[in-house]
């Protein structure tokens, strides 16, 4: 990690994400009765856990009024959720005024046009790889790992290690996590 990233990540308190294309892998499933669903990743249930026992406050701020979503979030105990949100700035400011952060003590995941201006606007900005170039212009750092299979957990991961925090489960601390924030990296990811 080069050193202005470095310096970058230890700044971080507020975390907010998008949804589709982030914490999913952008597919949106529809059956016939019009229901949606969307498949979520364990390894970022276990990451915005991580960062909340460490004291950063996660947000998810998405286009998205999906009630898989709100579901998910709940599951995850995400403190701020705002959905069908076309502008995510002005959740953004609010969110930030009212926990009293500046900027650069915010970092924003996202993959597509509308996090633009949360990119631009925070300390860190990260995307995935599949994302537009407009994005990835915009980024400070790209995961390598897709949307909605750890990228979320990569970028929790790599914040926690710059500020020095272990991201370890111990065992007495697993009644605090979902079921699914239980599950470990395999050995090589270590």
């Amino acid at each position: 990690m080069d050193a202005e990233l470095l310096a970058r990540a230890r700044r971080v308190r507020f975390l907010s994400c998008d949804v589709d294309g982030v914490l999913t892998d952008g597919r949106i499933y529809v059956d016939d009765d019009g229901h949606e669903f969307k498949a979520f990743s364990a390894l970022d249930g276990v990451g915005v856990n991580l960062l909340a026992r460490a004291g950063i406050v996660v947000a998810w701020i998405t286009g998205s009024a999906a009630p898989a979503v709100a579901h998910r979030a709940q599951q995850l105990r995400i403190p701020h959720l705002v959905q069908d949100a076309h502008d995510k700035l002005t959740p953004w400011e609010r969110l930030r005024a009212e926990l009293r952060l500046q900027p650069d003590e915010c970092a924003h995941i996202g993959d597509d046009l509308p996090d633009i201006p949360l990119l631009a606007a925070c300390g860190l900005a990260a995307t995935v790889p599949h994302a537009p170039a407009a994005v990835r212009a915009h980024a400070h750092y790209v995961t390598s790992r897709d949307g909605g299979s750890g990228a979320v957990r990569e970028l929790a991961d790599m914040i926690l290690m710059a500020q020095g925090r272990d991201n370890g489960i111990e065992l007495r601390d697993a009644q605090s996590l979902p079921a699914d924030a239980l599950v470990r990296p395999a050995r090589s990811e270590r």
